[in-house]
This record gives structure tokens, C-alpha cells and sequence, in this order.
């Protein structure tokens, strides 16, 4: 028996070791379907006689299916006939007359999956497009004693059965779950590089799930694609923590209540010089201005560490119960301001700002998750027929854009201020000292804030 010597990706190492379930996501250029086909040629060159399937959930032609991929593994890794390896127009035939095939699982019936018993491997290519019940079909038609079931996917949406089984809360028993992604691929090419430049610059909507396996959040033409995905690559979307000297700002876009009532969103955020940090993000549909005092209490931010910055008509009083969140905020013993209406150019005037000031920001990753897929799908509403736009379209993510809009146009940069003259008094000078030393705490801050993500 021959023995392969395969140089593996550093990020595929934990689905080298036998597993029930093995699965790699991630963006285009990781090397993903290459490691598994790789994977496949290997084991059956180990194992004589072992039968495996690769699986899509459509295969109208082999041409849909993985076997051109291993035919160019058995090249590169120069198996063929002499060592048990035959290339037949369906099915490759593997040493100890074993075999790779190829199928489509929407082809299958509760039935004719049990032509699948016995096979010890079952790769399911693009299997983001796995639906529920081909999955409950395979899983447990694999069962011979070893067997494994590997899915190599790039995530479309969160609740696609494949990624609600391995990236979900609970995962199956034996699971090893990996994602990979361009950088992660030390055979990256020029070419690819290429692509992924220009993917960035000539479709900054799509990029993030393209190439880096962010799941389909954006849509087409959404205003703040392109400054996202420079987020993401800059690594300013990760750990950021709250600075405890500094206050925490809640900015508002008030939903009201009631069944027909638009989401009540909050950003909950800090300005420390000239960077704006995002620490949180909260939506909610219906509910009591109580559920969003609870919600705040229970994340720390009480009226001694917070401020809320309400929308114009945050003083408009409720037409039941006469009162306005302002009022009611003041009630619960926070400081409230109230921002002045803008105008016929509000919205326009909240997404130039957030714009402008998009590379100064920071997001938590973990806690901003929602606001940020509300920032990725916001987006202008077409005349098609005229090829005009028409503003913002006004759908579920509106309301997390527009109290992020918002606080971007209530941001002041601070003002740098010029040295006082030698002559200045000394009760001047004893004020200067002060400012500076309150500049270099929050400095210090700022830098011990970021060092996690700098050592990472």
C-alpha cells in the first residue's frame, strides 16, 4: 500500500481525526471542497474495500457532482490503475473493489436510501442547500460501525438545516465543526486575490458572504455594505469592551406599542475621542417601555452609567396614557435629550453621517450581531419603472438604522485645542494639566480596551 504524504491547511487539522460528523464552512478560496476530496482519496487508499457517496441535494448531471474534483486529486496525487484506482463514467472503483459514487438526495425515497447501508462515507458538497428532509433521510442510513458524515458548505442563511444542525445551540454527538475562509488557505493565488479585490471594491454588498461565509444579510444596494465588510477586514468587528469611566449612550428609534406597533430599537454605544464604539444592540415589537428598562438594568446600563438620546418625537405624548418616553425615561431617574427634528432630509442626513464616520467605528461582535444584520440590509427603495430612487426603504431593518443614524449625528469629534501661552495664569495652567491628564486616561483606556484583538 502506498503512502500519501498530503500537506494539509493548519485549520483542517481537527477533521483529520475520526469524527461522526465533520464539517467545514466558510467563503470561496478556503480550500474546503479540496480538503475533503483530498480526504476521501486518502482514506479509501487506507481502507480496501470501502464504499462511500458523495451527496448534493439537486445532481440533474455528474457534472453537478464532486467526482471531476477527486479525478484531479487521483492526478496530483498520481494514483491510478496500478494502485486500485479506476475512473468509470459514474463511479470511481477504489482499491479492494471499493467505490465512490455520486447522487442527488432529492432523488431519493424513504425506500431507496437503503441501497445507501454499508457505505462508511457520505460528503455532502454545497450543502447549505441540504433541506430537512434529505438530512433526515441520510443521517441515519450512515450507521455502519466507523462511518462518517462530512458537509463542506458556504452559509447562506442561519436557519438552514445544515447550519441549524452543526453551528446551531446543539450539535449532533462526535461533531468537529470548522470554518475556513481565503486567509486560512496558504495555496491562495494571485488570481483569487484578484477576484476577491475586486469583489470588494466592484460588490461590497456581497463580499462578507462571499468570500468571507458570512451568512446572506445584505442586501442588493444597502447603504452601509461596503463600510461593513471593511469592518470586517480592518478587524474592527470583534471584542470590544465599555470603557467603566466613560458614559454609555442609548440611542433610540421608538416603536411604541400595540400589535401593529414598528420595532423599539436600541444601540447602546461610547464616544472616547475620535473612536465611536458599538457595545450592544436591542429590538423589540409590542412591548412596554418597562421590557426596555429591563433589559437595560439587566446589561448595567442604569441612569448612574447611562443616557438616553430619544428621536423628535420622543417628547410626543401617548394619546392613552398621556405621556412621552422622554417624561417617563426622566421618571425612571435617567438624563434624557431629545434630538430636534431634522427635517424632510433626516434620513439622508443620518446615512451621510454614518458614512463619514463608519472607519472610526468599532463594533462588539457578539452583542451587535442583530443591529449590524439591520445596518447590512438597509437599503433604498426603487422605481423600477423609472429607475429612481425613492429613500429608504421602510421594512424590519429601517429601525435599527435609524437609531444608529442617529447617533452618528448627534457624534461631536472632539476639538484639539491649541497651547496656552507661557503667560497663561496659574489656575489656567493647573486646568491645562487636568485636561491632559484626562486625555491620557482615556488613551490608556482606549489601548487596553483593544488589547485582546491586538495580541489575538
Amino acid at each position: 500500500m502506498r503512502t500519501l504524504e498530503i500537506p494539509t491547511a493548519e485549520v483542517f487539522e481537527p477533521l483529520l481525526q475520526p469524527a461522526r460528523y465533520k464539517g467545514a464552512h466558510g467563503g470561496r478560496g478556503s480550500g474546503k471542497s479540496h480538503f475533503f476530496g483530498g480526504l476521501m482519496i486518502e482514506e479509501h487508499l487506507a481502507e480496501r474495500g470501502m464504499l462511500s457517496v458523495c451527496i448534493r441535494e439537486v445532481q440533474k448531471t455528474l457534472a453537478d457532482s464532486s467526482k471531476r474534483l477527486l479525478e484531479a486529486k487521483l492526478g496530483d496525487f498520481g494514483l491510478g490503475e496500478a494502485d486500485g484506482f479506476k475512473v468509470f463514467r459514474d463511479v470511481i472503483q477504489t482499491p479492494g473493489d471499493g467505490a465512490i459514487i455520486f447522487q442527488g438526495m432529492q432523488d431519493h425515497t424513504a425506500e431507496s436510501i437503503k441501497s445507501l447501508e454499508g457505505f462508511k462515507r457520505a460528503w455532502w458538497e454545497e450543502a447549505q442547500t441540504a433541506s430537512i428532509r434529505s438530512l433526515n433521510l441520510l443521517r441515519p442510513t450512515i450507521r455502519a460501525p466507523g462511518s462518517e458524515l462530512w458537509f463542506s458548505w458556504n452559509a447562506r442563511l442561519k436557519n438552514d438545516p445544515v447550519d441549524m444542525m452543526l453551528r446551531g445551540s446543539e450539535k449532533p454527538t462526535g461533531s468537529v465543526v470548522v470554518e475556513a475562509n481565503w486567509r486560512d488557505n496558504p495555496w491562495f493565488t494571485r488570481e483569487l486575490e484578484q477576484e476577491r479585490l475586486d469583489c470588494l471594491r466592484m460588490q461590497p454588498d456581497q463580499y462578507d458572504h462571499i468570500w468571507e461565509g458570512g451568512y446572506l444579510t445584505v442586501s442588493a444596494g444597502a447603504y452601509y455594505a461596503r463600510h461593513l465588510a471593511e469592518a470586517k477586514n480592518e478587524g474592527r468587528i470583534g471584542r470590544v469592551a465599555a470603557d467603566p469611566l466613560m458614559t454609555i449612550r442609548l440611542i433610540c428609534d421608538i416603536g411604541g406599542t400595540g400589535a401593529k406597533a414598528d420595532a423599539f430599537s436600541i444601540w447602546a454605544c461610547q464616544f472616547i475621542g475620535k473612536e465611536i464604539r458599538w457595545l450592544d444592540y436591542y429590538e423589540a415589537v409590542g412591548q412596554p417601555l418597562a421590557s426596555h428598562l429591563n433589559w437595560c438594568r439587566s446589561r448595567g446600563y442604569t441612569s448612574e452609567r447611562a443616557q438616553f438620546w430619544l428621536p423628535h418625537d420622543g417628547s410626543t405624548n401617548d394619546k392613552v396614557y398621556d405621556v412621552s418616553y422622554e417624561s417617563a425615561l426622566r421618571d425612571a431617574g435617567y438624563q434624557v435629550t431629545v434630538v430636534p427634528n431634522q427635517g424632510k432630509g433626516a434620513a439622508a442626513a443620518r446615512i451621510e453621517a454614518a458614512r463619514r464616520l463608519f472607519p472610526s467605528m468599532w463594533f462588539n461582535a457578539e452583542t451587535t450581531e442583530g443591529g449590524r444584520a439591520a445596518l447590512g440590509w438597509y437599503h433604498e427603495k426603487k422605481d423600477e419603472a423609472r429607475g429612481i430612487g425613492l429613500g429608504p426603504e421602510h421594512d424590519w431593518a429601517s429601525h435599527g438604522a435609524d437609531s444608529f443614524g442617529l447617533g452618528c449625528v448627534v457624534y461631536e469629534e472632539p476639538v484639539t485645542k491649541k497651547k496656552r501661552d507661557s503667560r497663561a495664569s496659574g489656575a489656567g495652567a493647573w486646568m491645562g494639566a487636568i485636561t491632559w491628564l484626562s486625555i491620557g486616561v482615556s488613551s490608556l483606556s482606549l489601548m487596553l480596551s483593544h488589547l485582546p484583538q491586538m495580541l489575538a
